[in-house]
């Protein structure tokens, strides 16, 4: 697909999916414009898409309304970037359990806010959810809770935002960036389970979740749906 003479802009995309999503976006001939918390991660980034850059926290508003501000046009828009606590309700704080609505779900409903201005007529937006909205990996149901209303959220804006197509993708369990930083018996082990508990018999990776996202950048006649890049986990 080709995106030249397109503006895609992605928050959380110095590192992990939203890098990829750039390496792939840039290589089809976009410009490319990168949001996050982590200037050195977002330099090294657009570096390498020869793209630009903005220190953006998903958070505050006053921030994402900078980071928009600063673009004349968003042809695309990708909002993978967030941070939060996973666990039970037994054991969580009321602050941790709700981080994944804090980031994840406010965080991206508030950057969809801040873009409207800025999106164009055939513009199109992809949200990240993840396959735990509809099968929960173990007790983590505010995480759960979550991903299920980034879905919603997604349907509710492709019917308010139309003819600006806006739709969801939800990974599974993915080899990169994000559990690389974890030990590695617990990587192991999560992924070792993720293997037995999906069709395909393994974790998936990186760019195969951005084959997903550029999908939704140009499928020209899918909204309100979600894509779940994640080996059938969902299925079993």
């Amino acid at each position: 697909m080709s995106l030249a003479g397109k503006q895609v802009v992605i928050i959380g995309g110095g590192s992990g999916i939203g890098r990829e999503v750039a390496r792939r976006a840039a290589a089809s001939g976009a410009s490319v414009h990168l949001g996050g918390r982590t200037p050195e991660k977002l330099s090294t980034a657009a570096k390498e898409v020869d793209g630009t850059w903005q220190v953006v926290d998903n958070t505050d508003q006053d921030s994402l309304a900078a980071f928009f501000g600063a673009l004349d046009r968003v042809d695309h828009l990708f909002t993978p970037g967030a941070s939060y606590t996973v666990g039970p309700l037994r054991e969580l704080s009321d602050e941790d359990a709700a981080s994944p609505f804090t980031t994840k779900f406010w965080g991206q409903y508030h950057a969809v806010k801040h873009a409207v201005p800025k999106l164009a007529p055939d513009a199109s937006i992809v949200l990240m959810s993840g396959a735990a909205s509809v099968r929960p990996p173990g007790a983590a149901p505010a995480y759960v809770a979550c991903n299920a209303a980034v879905e919603g959220l997604g349907r509710g804006l492709a019917v308010e935002l139309a003819p600006v197509r806006v739709n969801v993708v939800a990974p599974g369990t993915i080899d990169g960036d994000l559990w690389a930083g974890r030990p590695a018996d617990v990587r192991e082990a999560s992924f070792d389970q993720y293997s037995r508990d999906t069709l395909l018999h393994r974790v998936g990776k990186e760019s195969e979740v951005a084959d997903a996202v550029l999908y939704l950048f140009g499928s020209t006649y899918t909204t309100g749906s979600t894509l779940y890049p994640d080996g059938g986990y969902a299925l079993r």
